[in-house]
């Protein structure tokens, strides 16, 4: 499935469902950010998704990373709550979200790099290399949340 995303764009289609969706921003030890590039819209992201049922978001958080990266991660605090109407991602079946997304920080606990179905490479990336990749704007705020230093929450 291909999905594009809109944001802040006039010309978005109109959302008709909404899913909770979270994803994890994750720095090693050099301070370098695990990112992923999706199979379905071929940007660069931090890992993430959608819940589950009978899941916890720390859990969801957990699970995703760990599927999309092979990184095993522990879940430390939240960066931000992100529920922007103005952010809608275009399925090609049809569907148009609005997600609502929490963005959690979590610390790597092991497992080795490798991709998957939904992310064609893995790697860690320096913080000042991060501009150089074709990232989402909604995916760059939150980056930019998480290394503000800022500890209170940002909700949008």
């Amino acid at each position: 499935m291909t999905r594009v995303d809109y944001y802040n764009d006039p010309n978005a289609p109109k959302a008709n469902s909404i899913a909770v969706a979270v994803s994890a921003f994750i720095q090693d030890d050099d301070g370098r950010i695990l990112m992923i590039r999706r199979t379905d819209n071929d940007l660069y992201s931090i890992p993430g998704g959608q819940l589950e049922l009978g899941e916890t978001l720390a859990q969801a958080a957990v699970r995703e990373v760990q599927e999309e990266t092979g990184v095993t991660c522990t879940v430390l605090a939240v960066i931000g709550l992100y529920s922007n109407p103005n952010h809608v991602i275009a399925y090609d079946d049809g569907e148009v979200r609005q997600e609502f997304s929490i963005c959690f920080r979590a610390s790597p606990t092991g497992g080795s790099l490798r991709g998957s179905e939904e992310s064609r490479e893995v790697q860690w990336v320096s913080p000042d290399k991060i501009d150089d990749l074709n990232i989402h704007d909604s995916i760059r705020l939150r980056i930019r949340h998480a290394l503000s230093g800022d500890q209170e929450v940002f909700f949008t």
